[in-house]
């Protein structure tokens, strides 16, 4: 029986038919609309989403001549919310997870109930990334959609009632909700009744992994499939690509490097302690059944890299295209050999975790005449694994531990940046044979549901293979280590700073 895994990002969706060792039988892929309305908005067209993901999934059937596909699984972008009525139809375009107009309602809900009670009760800190945060400004602020409301779905539950009727979603979603109660495994009375939202709003939560049914038949017409084909619960894209890369236990963390940089792990007791709480480090659920999961957030890490290519490196491009050559490739080759003699803060968007800093910015430091382009593309990739660098100690000191990091992204490309990452943060740092891991973890999960594993375990030691592994080179971690130190001051040094010019753009409207 072969297998579909199907992820919806953000900016994209994909689906990839597997054999049941984990080969590739045939993906289709396709880029996804985003609208920003208003500044801190970010929405998306549910129904637009919806069909572009049939296109990928009948292109992916068709593609792999499968006759066999007998299970699919999701993997879906966190935090959306979306309003459905009792047909299943969206009452207004998603409130992205990137969607910040809930900053209010993130405030208010911390001053209820108290923010770090909230964090004990949900594993989740008060934020307007949080879908609870979103349903509440909709209440206020769109009363007749409220009103007209059967489920607020993210798209896991919206996936799944599209692909078979059903209104259910995994745990993992679930828990990123900021309404479900972590250690009772089912939504938070106390949550919201602090906030006066009828539990009956959203769906029924289910382990990944569980058969939840079986495709419709005009779904299974329409991308190529028999009806008979089973439709299990998936996860979290980044517990799916967690699973996809064999993080499944204690002290490994998988570094997802695209547009933003994600590193997430494992284990096996909730932590939901203060350095946690400090750290901005969510607690949630894990595919895995009795494991739960946290990550860090770099959110302008490949984005920082495009920013130079398209200001400073039209050459380096142009010569790229000529060559027939990847332009980021051509960009590095031509970066020192050594540590810049520059220093970037790549907060150009606010900063990641641990701080979570909305006013902070980006910034050099160290430039002289003698600086070039090619020393500033090297600060920038230092700077994003000095970000790293900082999540793990941070991490550490909340009790988890990471020794190994396995990468996936287009970062996990280059062999330049993959040994940076080790030489700074001191990590063995490797790549996987099959380099789709959010596709690949869902696949695992549907396939676990059909029976084709007996356990998740067992379908990561079947299909889950590293490539190539990265070590610390002495003499590099050594200067990198004195560097870092200084790193380490660059922020507290420029945060004051920061805030008021932001405040003071703010005021001018620019």
């Amino acid at each position: 029986m072969d297998i579909m895994g199907v992820d919806i990002g953000t900016s994209s969706c994909k689906a990839i038919v597997f054999n049941p060792t984990g080969e590739i039988l045939g993906s289709s892929y396709k880029e996804l609309v985003i609208t920003y309305p208003r500044p801190n908005w970010a929405e998306q067209e549910p129904e637009q989403v919806w069909h572009s993901a049939l296109e990928v999934m009948s292109a992916a059937v068709a593609a792999s001549h499968s006759k066999d596909i007998g299970v699919i699984s999701i993997s879906v972008q966190g935090d959306a919310v979306i309003p459905l009525n009792k047909q299943g139809q969206s009452l207004r375009p998603a409130l992205l997870g990137m969607d910040y107009r809930s900053y209010g309602q993130a405030e208010a809900i911390a001053n209820l109930i108290g923010g770090e009670r909230l964090f004990q009760i949900t594993g989740m800190r008060s934020h307007p990334m949080n879908s609870l945060t979103k349903i509440m400004w909709v209440k206020e602020n769109e009363p007749e959609v409220y009103a007209g409301t059967w489920k607020f779905a993210t798209y896991a539950d919206f996936f799944l009632l599209r692909l078979c009727g059903v209104a259910a979603i995994d745990y993992s979603m679930a828990s990123r909700t900021m309404a479900f109660d972590l250690k009772e495994c089912s939504w938070s009375a106390t949550v919201l009744k602090a906030v006066d939202i009828d539990p009956i709003l959203f769906s029924e939560a289910v382990p990944s992994s569980t058969i939840v049914g079986r495709i419709l038949p005009q779904v299974a017409d329409r991308i190529g499939v028999s009806p008979k084909v089973i439709v299990a619960a998936g996860s979290h894209d980044q517990t799916c690509a967690a699973l996809g890369a064999g993080i499944i236990e204690e002290n490994l963390a998988l570094d997802s490097h695209g547009t933003a940089e994600v590193i997430s792990t494992t284990f096996s007791r909730p932590l939901l302690n203060e350095s946690m709480y400090n750290g901005f480090y969510p607690c949630y659920y894990h595919v895995v059944p009795g494991m739960f999961f946290t990550f860090a957030l770099n959110h302008t890490a490949g984005i920082v890299m495009q920013w130079y290519r398209d200001q400073f490196a039209a050459v380096e491009a142009e010569e790229a295209k000529a060559q027939e050559r990847n332009a980021y490739d051509h960009i590095i080759a031509k970066t020192p050999s050594g540590p810049s003699p520059v220093m970037m803060l790549p907060h150009f968007h606010g900063s990641g975790t641990p701080s979570c800093d909305r006013w902070s910015r980006g910034a050099v430091a160290g430039l002289s005449l003698s600086t070039t382009r090619h020393d500033l593309a090297k600060a920038i990739m230092e700077s994003q694994v000095y970000e790293m660098k900082i999540n793990l100690e941070t991490m550490a000191e909340a009790g988890l531990g990471i020794h190994s990091l396995r990468c996936v992204g287009g970062a996990a490309q280059s062999s330049a940046w993959l040994q940076l990452k080790a030489d700074i943060t001191g990590c063995s740092v490797a790549t996987l044979r099959t380099r789709e891991a959010a596709c690949l973890g869902a696949a695992l999960l549907a396939g676990t549901a059909a029976g084709i594993y007996n356990t998740l375990q067992e379908a990561v030691g079947v299909t889950v293979g590293l490539d190539k592994e990265y070590w610390p080179d002495p003499r590099m971690q050594e200067k990198y280590q004195e560097l870092f130190e200084l790193y380490r001051e660059l922020y507290p040094a420029l945060q004051s700073f920061h805030a008021r010019l932001v405040q003071l753009n703010e005021k001018w409207g620019r």
